[in-house]
């Protein structure tokens, strides 16, 4: 079913294609950003997220000029889905970052549950696991990395995402709405499957992203699939694709490459260290590129 959405940060890497898959399923969506998208059929709401008021506006908004011609004033909003953010570490100061992305996360969920609007997706991180902005060379405590792993970021970009969602489960608690954080992974455009060739020619690059990836279309996907399912409350949800960006199998991979990490349970021939296997059981996440599909082996 067709629904009227805001999308916080839909100019950046990640929006760009969600955005379009969102509107090729019949959803409307008004953009808020700070930069405009250049997109047919999205009007962008240049807005600070870290401006309350002008959260709350932007969540009881006309999406574009034609609206005005039903002279009821906006119309309700199904859904938000909160990608806005400073997107990593080093663009601002460490501080700056974990202000916006905290406080701005906090705006945008209160405005939509004070509005009356029970349906909230939010990009959490791959960084919440630890390894990616560590100082060093810090191993993970397990594999596979599931929803339930003991995360323990040291850096201000996955301390803010890990703050989020516990912003996300109290505001899910409080207002009995459905929000649900995706911590997505690496994300890749289409024009950068080029790079997996160096990715498999040096294996321990891949270590910080836990030798995973999320395709930025498939990242629409699960978006569109999260927005349909209701009733969950909060939730979280690794948002990675399918499999492993290596040529060895799993097991053997990570045997050779992290022999002192455990493993918890069996894994997949090729299954992906940063499993997915909770947003396709649950949401029904089913692949559309795995990057053998662009990558010659």
């Amino acid at each position: 079913m067709s629904k009227r959405i805001v999308f916080t940060g839909g100019t950046g890497k990640a929006g760009r294609h969600v955005v379009p898959y969102l509107l090729d399923k019949g959803h409307t969506v008004l953009n808020v950003d700070l930069v405009p998208f250049d997109h047919p059929g999205v009007n962008t709401l240049i807005a600070d997220i870290t401006d309350s008021g002008q959260m709350f506006n932007a969540l009881s908004s006309h999406f574009g000029m034609d609206e005005f011609a039903t002279g009821k004033g906006p119309a309700p909003i199904d859904a938000v889905v909160h990608f806005a953010a400073i997107p990593r570490v080093l663009i601002q100061p460490d501080n700056e970052t974990f202000r916006v992305n905290t406080i701005g996360t906090y705006n945008v969920i209160e405005a939509a549950m004070k509005l009356g609007i029970r349906k909230v997706v939010i990009a959490s991180s791959e960084t919440t696991y630890g390894v990616c902005f560590a100082e060093g060379d810090k191993d993970f405590h397990r594999f596979p990395l599931e929803e339930d792993y003991d995360i323990d970021p040291m850096d201000s970009y996955g301390l803010s995402k890990v703050v989020n969602e516990k912003t996300a489960r109290a505001f899910s608690m409080r207002f009995g709405a459905d929000i649900y954080a995706f911590r997505i992974g690496n994300v890749i455009e289409p024009h950068e499957y080029d790079m997996f060739k160096d990715f498999l020619a040096d294996p321990m690059s891949r270590k910080r992203n836990a030798w995973s990836y999320i395709d930025a279309r498939d990242l629409g996907q699960m978006v569109d699939l999260a927005l349909a399912k209701d009733g969950l409350g909060f939730e979280v949800f690794n948002a990675t694709n399918d499999t492993i960006t290596a040529t060895m199998p799993t097991a053997e991979f990570l045997a050779k490459h992290c022999p002192e990490t455990p493993v918890t349970r069996e894994l997949g021939e090729y299954e992906a260290p940063l499993s997915n296997r909770k947003i396709r059981e649950v949401l029904g996440f089913k692949e559309e590129h795995n990057w053998r599909k662009y990558v010659s082996v």
